[in-house]
């Protein structure tokens, strides 16, 4: 994953694609970076639910959130193994 992305599809497309109950209004954009509010679809209670959700990873662990760089990238090869990812991508996987 890189550092930025775009989202250029409608609500209304992401909705009947994924298939969640909220119908959230948002607008393209072309320059989604970390840190900012992103839309996600998470499964919560076996449902699928749509989300606004802040860009970035701050560990269980950190006890000082403005002493940590807040993590947004992840190597597939060692997601599950390293501390800072393990728990989230057993317990809280969502798509972006």
């Amino acid at each position: 994953m890189c550092g930025r992305y775009t989202v250029t599809a409608t609500p209304e497309v992401l909705r009947a694609l994924f298939g969640y109950p909220e119908q959230p209004n948002f607008p393209p954009r072309f320059n989604i970076a970390p840190t900012q509010p992103i839309a996600i679809v998470r499964l919560l209670d076996g449902k699928r639910q749509f989300a606004l959700v802040r860009w970035g990873l701050l560990p269980s662990w950190v006890k000082d959130p403005k002493t940590f760089t807040l993590l947004i990238n992840a190597r597939g090869e060692t997601v599950c193994e390293k501390p800072a990812f393990r728990a989230a991508v057993k317990r809280r996987r969502c798509l972006i």
